[in-house]
């Protein structure tokens, strides 16, 4: 028994509910002899990943989808072991090399030289490449960008890379010199509730337009979001009828408490208690980045309009130091500092000088 989103995700580019335009371009490049290197982009939950494995499918047909997870050993300069789990057919390969942190060039070199330097072996492949997928392109470091560059430039003929990224932003020139720019953006609230209804119809239930517009409104663009959403309130309330209660994630809701404490109090020892709530939601494998942005909405929401612009400011400065840097929690603890700052200034009128007594 799988969940919807995964029951109902399409599998053919005929299946896919909305963007036809993008739709019909794919159908287009999967069908032409000179089928480009591709970027894929766009916000989480648009339908990325959906969209490259029907492209596949296009592509190689339904072998795609006889998948085998391996867990390769890679070995660094240093000799130092690294495990890295690969979803692979006989016709494409998928790696997440962010898996593996700051040693991410490593994975690129070898798993990219490896399959460029071997030809097709199904001869009842309608193309003669091979397709490597990269998940979180734009979290790749600098070093692993330089290395994917000159194996595209190197190995054409024999691998095609399909790059998958929430931002290009992060993304070095020459790679995006090099694809083929694909963005996907987020559906539209009508398109969204047309899946929604889609899944509804083949569940066999009916879904009240109310309910369906306050899981839309809650996704916030999010299909995946939405289809898990809409599965666990069909096991709450059956017939989804009278006010319903969407849950936030714990995540969602401890960042929010973060947000508030940084309100509450401005002090050396509250960047204290804040810091072991951001080493909490670290070590629960939460993003900075997105620690970072779902504190910044909740502290703007909740301060005066005259620094709302300066606290989004410094967290999108910070945002960047930490794709410089190596420590995360370094920069959200000095943007943590400089909205306590700002606050403090706005609300009391005087100035901190970095928190001494």
């Amino acid at each position: 028994m799988s969940l919807w989103v995964d029951k109902y995700r399409p599998r053919t580019l005929d299946d896919l509910h909305y963007h036809d335009g993008l739709t019909a371009r794919l159908k287009s490049l999967a069908k032409s002899e000179d089928f480009p290197h591709m970027l894929f982009y766009g916000p989480s939950g648009a339908g990325k990943k959906t969209r490259i494995t029907c492209t596949l499918r296009e592509l190689f047909g339904p072998g795609v989808e006889k998948l085998r997870i391996d867990q390769r050993v890679f070995l660094t300069p240093s000799k130092r072991k690294l495990d890295l789990n690969v979803v692979q057919s006989n016709f494409h390969i998928e790696i997440t090399p962010s898996e593996v942190g700051m040693y991410d060039r490593v994975v690129i070199q070898e798993i990219l030289k490896e399959i460029a330097q071997t030809q097709q072996v199904d001869l009842n492949a309608k193309q003669r490449f091979k397709v490597v997928i990269i998940n979180d392109a734009d979290t790749l470091s600098r070093d692993a960008q330089a290395a994917l560059r000159r194996t595209m430039e190197k190995y054409m003929n024999n691998m095609r890379i399909i790059l998958c990224a929430n931002s290009t932003s992060k993304l070095i020139a020459p790679i995006k010199s090099r694809c083929l720019l694909v963005r996907v953006a987020a559906p539209s609230a009508e398109e969204m509730q047309h899946a929604l209804e889609y899944v509804a119809k083949r569940e066999k239930f009916d879904l009240p337009p109310e309910a369906s517009q306050q899981i839309v409104d809650d996704s916030n663009g999010n299909l995946r979001k939405a289809m898990l959403v809409l599965e666990a309130l069909k096991m709450q309330s059956p017939d989804l009828s009278g006010p319903l209660s969407i849950a936030k994630p714990d995540w969602e809701t401890y960042c929010h408490k973060v947000a508030d404490m940084i309100i509450q109090e401005q002090s050396p020892q509250r960047v204290m208690d804040v810091r072991a709530k951001f080493y909490e939601l670290l070590s629960h494998c939460i993003p900075p980045s997105v620690i970072l942005k779902t504190v910044a909405d909740r502290v703007v929401d909740k301060v005066d309009e005259s620094i709302k612009a300066d606290i989004m400011h410094w967290a999108a400065f910070y945002e960047v130091r930490m794709r410089v840097g190596n420590k995360k929690i370094f920069h959200l603890e000095a943007w943590v500092v400089k909205v306590m700052s700002l606050y403090k200034h706005s609300f009391y009128g005087i100035e901190l000088d970095d928190f001494e007594d």
